[in-house]
């Protein structure tokens, strides 16, 4: 069976960008995205076939919105058994790629569940009502993109709930995939260990407010996070209130990250 992809952008690599990528290679599938940042991807390990349909800006909302439009602007003229969607932004190919699922690992954050945090935090307040209309356009597009999904997938129940409530859809789940003998144990060194993409609503800064409270404890944290001038602004808040037995660590390689598993 040929079988394949399309996922968002792949020039930050987080944890649904690492479940694509061994998605393809398990599958032997190809993935159809839009920027991609190769030597990041060559740090984790995972070899896919790769193909770019095109360049969208670094930020949002324009980052999205293009997006959106070059995968709904897409015909594949190589022929495909079967196609998967694993990312929000890129459902718009299920209108012309059948049959297809969509892997689900979150209802697109900024119109549902944090749509309100979003237009706090991100939103200049002389564009929260464009804000508020471009919200409004989306959510109706993804409700009308959703009836061009043959299956759906959620990736834990929270997201199946989150689902259900804001999309009126079911969903069965299939947890993303671990391969656990990848990882070992190590007598624990001195440092705790946090791993999360760095954007607001992780709340990162809570963790190191609490190391400031611990100066004899040690925090190591690794994050990546996006070029997009929110998410540029968010890593320097961090790094500015962060105490000296807080470090920082970004886009390190695979075996590097399961040592620091291992020894936290």
């Amino acid at each position: 069976m040929k079988i394949a992809i399309f996922h968002n952008f792949l020039d930050n690599i987080g944890g649904a960008e690492k479940a694509t990528l061994i998605l393809a290679r398990e599958l032997n599938a190809d993935i159809y995205t839009t920027v991609v940042d190769e030597e990041k991807i060559k740090k984790i390990g995972i070899k896919a076939s790769i193909k770019t349909i095109g360049w969208i800006p670094k930020n949002p909302p324009l980052r999205q919105q293009i997006t959106e439009m070059r995968f709904n602007a897409l015909r594949l003229k190589e022929k495909y058994d079967f196609y998967i969607i694993s990312g929000d932004w890129a459902l718009s190919a299920a209108r012309h790629h059948k049959p297809n699922l969509w892997i689900v690992y979150s209802p697109t954050r900024e119109l549902w569940d944090l749509y309100e945090h979003s237009r706090e935090k991100y939103v200049r307040w002389y564009c929260r009502y464009l804000f508020d209309v471009w919200v409004i356009w989306h959510r109706r597009l993804m409700i009308k993109n959703i009836k061009h999904v043959t299956h759906i997938i959620s990736t834990s129940k929270n997201v199946q709930k989150r689902v259900l409530k804001y999309l009126n859809k079911k969903s069965d789940i299939i947890y993303p995939p671990v391969d656990t003998r990848e990882f070992y144990n190590k007598p624990p060194q001195d440092y705790w260990l946090s791993v999360n993409r760095l954007i607001p609503h992780k709340r990162v800064e809570v963790q190191i407010k609490a190391f400031a409270e611990l100066p004899e404890e040690r925090l190591i944290i690794v994050g990546c996070y996006e070029k997009a001038r929110h998410f540029i602004s968010y890593a320097r808040y961090l790094k500015r209130i962060a105490p000296k037995n807080v470090t920082f660590l970004h886009w390190i390689d695979d075996d590097m990250l399961k040592e620091l598993y291992a020894s936290s």
